[in-house]
């Protein structure tokens, strides 16, 4: 199986009437790696992959892979996979003639073609459904075999359109670690478009989060989450405590409802003075009394209690009004809190980041 090729965007403007797609959309893809865009509906994540596949012609800008320039040229011409949402397999084709239907439309010859499907769906271990029809399979089979279609002709990248909306939770799950292995394995250059925070997480290399046809931040999954570069990126990415505050000297960071909180997370530089807001990840808080080392300490009432199995989610209200998430680690010690108790929640200053100063 040939390795995949790089794939650069660069200055991608696109309108549709007076709808700005794509804004100045700058992006490069390494040679086999997995990137996903990720972004809310209508933040252009979508329109972006049609303009890498071809099916849409930006106003601006250009699509190269492998330094070969792309930009006017049909999808068939691009020599690259892709995966739907809804399949969009062939009802009255057997497995084994939709997987062989992007070789014949290329003039492969028989002989190769029999060869290349075996070995596609040796790939998604679907050997011995050949001769079943798409009906006669289960959803997460079917994916399979749209996957092994867009691998059989041996694409220099592959395109992944939120190709796993259709499955339940569980097959979902799994349906991701299949791809992402078998994507490893061939060193395919991947774009894999999805809304799904957590999905994004588990199955990149990188992500690039998209919002209003911009793109906000790329990075690395941890990058992401732990230091967003935007509160548009810390709110969309996981559950998430956006606080604002005015800051003091010495690091603190005085809340709407008074209460002052030390701040020492990485992000950029805040005057004595300055508005601020803060990210705190709602996993970082616990139970004042199992974190005798934590400098912050916020006292309040537990609004809402949530069980999630590994942890009790609590939202919080201070006296002020200030409210925020905790995910405290259900263990079989922790304490258990009701609506309606009060609680005092911990956490390190190096948990707390200014994400913007105004």
């Amino acid at each position: 199986m040939d390795k995949g090729a790089d794939l650069t965007v660069a200055g991608i403007h696109k309108r549709y009437g007076q709808v700005r797609a794509l804004s100045d959309v700058s992006l490069t893809v390494s040679a086999g790696e997995f990137l996903t865009i990720l972004g809310p509906s209508g933040s252009g994540k979508t329109t972006l992959l049609k303009v890498v596949a071809g099916f849409e012609t930006p106003d601006e800008g250009d699509v190269r892979v492998g330094g070969r320039d792309v930009t006017d040229l049909d999808p068939a011409q691009r020599n690259m996979g892709m995966v739907f949402q809804n399949y969009a397999l062939f009802p009255h084709l057997t497995v084994e003639r939709n997987v062989a239907f992007p070789l014949e439309m290329r003039g492969t010859p028989k002989a190769e073609i029999r060869t290349r499907v075996a070995e596609a769906l040796a790939m998604v271990e679907l050997t011995g459904f050949e001769q079943r029809l798409p009906r006669q399979l289960s959803g997460g089979q079917q994916q399979r075999v749209a996957l092994a279609r867009a691998i059989v002709f041996r694409p220099t990248l592959l395109l992944l359109d939120e190709p796993f909306g259709a499955l339940d939770r569980k097959l979902r799950e799994a349906m991701q670690l299949e791809v992402r292995r078998l994507q490893q394995r061939l060193g395919l250059t991947t774009l894999f478009i999805t809304h799904d925070q957590e999905e994004a997480l588990v199955m990149s290399d990188r992500i690039a989060v998209m919002d209003s046809g911009r793109l906000e931040q790329v990075g690395r999954p941890r990058d992401i989450y732990d230091a967003p570069a935007s509160p548009l990126v810390a709110d969309f990415v996981g559950e998430s405590n956006i606080l604002s505050g005015t800051m003091e000297a010495g690091g603190s960071v005085r809340l709407a409802d008074g209460t002052a909180i030390r701040v020492t997370g990485e992000g950029p530089a805040a005057a004595p003075g300055a508005k601020v807001r803060i990210l705190l990840r709602p996993e970082r808080l616990g139970d004042a009394g199992d974190q005798p080392g934590a400098e912050n300490q916020i006292a309040g009432t537990v609004v809402e209690a949530i069980y999630l199995g590994l942890s009790d989610k609590y939202r919080v209200r201070t006296a002020g009004g200030v409210e925020l998430l905790a995910r405290i680690g259900a263990s079989r010690t922790a304490r258990q809190y009701r609506a309606g108790e009060p609680i005092t929640v911990g956490f390190h200053a190096a948990d707390a980041r200014i994400i913007e100063v105004r």
